[in-house]
């Protein structure tokens, strides 16, 4: 697990620990690595219900109720997928919020229209979803590993202007480190 990567699940969890709040994932081609992030903090299973990887159209159809005209019309790499990922997401697994990512992340599968390294972020709650568009080439592990970091940092902004307050001074509580 990379340093960065354990940093952002351990804000994450300051913001979801002590609210009772919850999070899941829904995701295509970061194959459980956004939610193999946020568990790498001791704690983890009192915010963080669970993950779908839906990484074939069936599976994005089936568990989380996208669209099949959706996915036909505009191909599982896009804006609206990322977002019908994160509504299906927060029904699915009955969480607050929800962190989504759907791309191509290489080395093959790209077209003209949607290259390589076209991956869609999205995360939010039932009001309101945020996204992110990826679209830099560095080579799949790359890929991947930037589009896990851009989630979890997208989710912590979000975070920042969604989720309530903890304390009285508007700070996130500090978590004891588990031995």
């Amino acid at each position: 697990m990379e340093f960065e990567k354990k940093i952002l699940s351990r804000e994450i969890q300051q913001y979801l620990y002590e609210t009772g709040m919850t999070v899941g994932s829904a995701e295509s081609c970061t194959g459980g690595r956004i939610a193999e992030s946020i568990i790498a903090v001791p704690g983890a299973s009192t915010y963080f219900k669970g993950g779908i990887i839906s990484y074939t159209n069936e599976v994005k159809e089936r568990l989380l109720g996208v669209s099949h005209e959706l996915l036909e019309e505009q191909t599982a790499v896009c804006e609206d997928v990322a977002k019908a990922m994160v509504r299906g997401a927060i029904n699915a697994l009955n969480v607050d919020f929800a962190i989504a990512s759907t791309g191509t992340a290489g080395p093959g599968g790209g077209t003209p229209e949607i290259p390589v390294g076209t991956i869609w972020l999205a995360c939010g709650n039932k009001d309101n979803i945020v996204t992110m568009k990826l679209t830099e080439d560095y080579g799949r592990d790359i890929n991947l590993a930037i589009a896990t970091s851009k989630a979890l940092q997208m989710f912590i902004s979000f975070l920042k202007e969604n989720a309530p307050k903890t304390t009285d001074e508007g700070k996130a509580p500090v978590i004891p480190v588990a031995e």
